[in-house]
Parts: structure tokens; C-alpha cells; sequence
């Protein structure tokens, strides 16, 4: 069994220790010192950020017996309010996936119960609505998911994780995620 550090001996240690970004930084330097590599800083570190938050959630995820894909339409569906549906193209705008990658992912949630199609007027809009399964599915998860994406922070006070937020909002709108 492992023990948890409390998130203040943790960030204390983050202070303290280096990580592999410092480690990749300082070998830029010692054989490139003519090249700024001081953008590895940040971008080596949310990339590696990414990396280890998707397993933590990959992991809770697999708890429930889905996938992050599936709880990513899911959560839109739900997060739409009722009656939990959506159009198929309003689904690719929010989850920000192909239409042939939502066709499939909406063929394999309606194969499990979780979705359902429906049809309206115009035979080329497709409505894909949450069934009773699926809402209670994705509102038992979504529990789960909050806490862990709490833990995920939990080395950061209130106030850096609003500063981070700032942050990372400001990067992404400069980089057209509007």
C-alpha cells in the first residue's frame, strides 16, 4: 500500500526537486547554449502534463468500464441540459472530433444502451440523446471524475490553481481555441 503526501509536503518537494523538463533544459544548454530553449519550460511541461493526467483519468474512466471518448459525449450530452440531446453536429463543434470519428463513438455508445438516435424532419439531422442509462452512467462518473481531476491539483493552492487557469485560458485563446 502506498501513502499518499499531503499536498503541502508535495508542492514543497515540487519546489525543491527538479524534473525531468529542468534535466532536458540543462542538456540544451550544456551543448547548445546559443539556442533559447527556455519555451521547453512550459511547452515540455504541459505536454508531459498531458501525458500523466489522461492516465490518472484513463484510469478512473476504466473504474466505470468506459473510455475518456466516451465520457467526453456523454458529459456534452449532459452538460446540454434537458431533455440530455444534442444534434450530431452540434456533438463534433463541442468535442472537437471529426464527424466520422462522433458517428462511430455515437454507433458504440448506442450499441452499449447509453445513447439513442433519433430523426427528425430533415432526414440529414440526426438527434443522439442520452437514454435512462446513459444519464445515470455519466452522472455517477462525472462524482468520480471531479475528485480525481482535484486530486490532479491538489499540490496547488486555490490561488495558483485560479492563476494556472488564467494562464492556460490566455495561451489557448492566442492560439484560436475561442
Amino acid at each position: 500500500m502506498t501513502v499518499k503526501a499531503s499536498p503541502r509536503y508535495s508542492a514543497a518537494v515540487a519546489r525543491q526537486q527538479p524534473d525531468a523538463v529542468d534535466r532536458i533544459t540543462s542538456q540544451w544548454q550544456d551543448v547548445r547554449p546559443d539556442v533559447d530553449s527556455s519555451p521547453i519550460a512550459v511547452i515540455g511541461r504541459v505536454s508531459r502534463l498531458s501525458r500523466l493526467v489522461d492516465r490518472r483519468l484513463t484510469e478512473s474512466f476504466a473504474r466505470y468500464g468506459i473510455e475518456s471518448w466516451m465520457y467526453d459525449v456523454l458529459a456534452t450530452l449532459r452538460r446540454s441540459g434537458e431533455p440530455y440531446e444534442l444534434s450530431a453536429g452540434d456533438l463534433v463543434r463541442h468535442t472537437m472530433v471529426t464527424t466520422g470519428a462522433i458517428t462511430n463513438r455515437i454507433d458504440r455508445l448506442e450499441q452499449r444502451g447509453l445513447v439513442e438516435r433519433t430523426s427528425t424532419d430533415d432526414r440529414r439531422k440526426v438527434i443522439v440523446r442520452l437514454t435512462a442509462q446513459g444519464l445515470a452512467v455519466v452522472d455517477e462518473v462525472v462524482v468520480a471524475h471531479m475528485a480525481t481531476e482535484r486530486d490532479l491539483l491538489a499540490a496547488l493552492s486555490p490561488r495558483q490553481q485560479d492563476d494556472l487557469a488564467k494562464l492556460l485560458r490566455t495561451t489557448l485563446v492566442a492560439l484560436g481555441d475561442a
